[in-house]
């Protein structure tokens, strides 16, 4: 089983890079994201790897980061998502990006990928949400804005969300903001000083 590939790069396809290692080339297929962020023909390159094995072919699918291939993993456990819709969402969201479509259940987010249709889209951030933490990593209050997707969280968290995004700001900025407000004020704060204190950590 391949685990990781270092190596340099022999050549970049449009869905696959060809690792160099001590003359032993190896396709690897990634996400567009993935192959952008390589460098050029000649260069050192490493890549952790899931390798697929099937009775007619082997795989290699390889990835930036750890958490990348997890997710990839992770995408896979949903009905009508296969290595190819995995790779085509991880092409248009970061694994941090993904996890808050799904902690927000923006499954218009999700269905931007080539591949994913609105019932698949509706059946990844749903299947996924209590997952999702668990991969989310430390950029983002996940329960905070699993709560505003839900509309269960409180009036004033959710009028300070709401004022923030009024004045120009992304809803994901808006709610990362305040996730940071209340670990300062508490969570019995009301909306005037989460504003507040959100515009604050928004011009940091």
């Amino acid at each position: 089983m391949i685990g990781k590939l270092k190596g340099t790069i022999d050549e970049i396809g449009d869905d696959h890079v060809l690792v160099d290692v001590h003359g032993v080339c190896y396709v690897a297929y990634c996400s567009g994201r993935t192959l952008s962020r390589l460098g050029s023909q000649g260069e050192a390159c490493a890549l952790f790897i899931e390798t697929y094995v099937r009775e007619d072919q082997l795989k290699l699918f390889g990835f930036m980061t750890a958490l990348e291939r997890e997710w990839f993993n992770l995408l896979q456990s949903v009905q009508g998502v296969g290595a190819k819709v995995a790779l085509a969402i991880l092409s248009i969201l970061t694994p941090s990006e993904l996890a808050n479509a799904i902690a927000l259940q923006d499954r218009t987010a999700v269905s931007r990928a080539q591949g994913v249709g609105p019932k698949v889209a509706v059946r990844i951030v749903t299947e996924l949400k209590n997952k999702a933490p668990a991969f989310a990593g430390e950029a983002i209050n996940i329960g905070l804005k699993q709560e505003l997707g839900e509309g269960v969280a409180s009036a004033p968290v959710s009028d300070a969300v709401s004022a923030l995004t009024n004045l120009g700001y992304s809803r994901d900025q808006a709610a990362n903001a305040v996730a940071a407000a209340m670990k300062t004020a508490g969570e019995g704060a009301d909306s005037a000083k989460l504003i507040r204190l959100g515009l604050k950590e928004l011009a940091r």
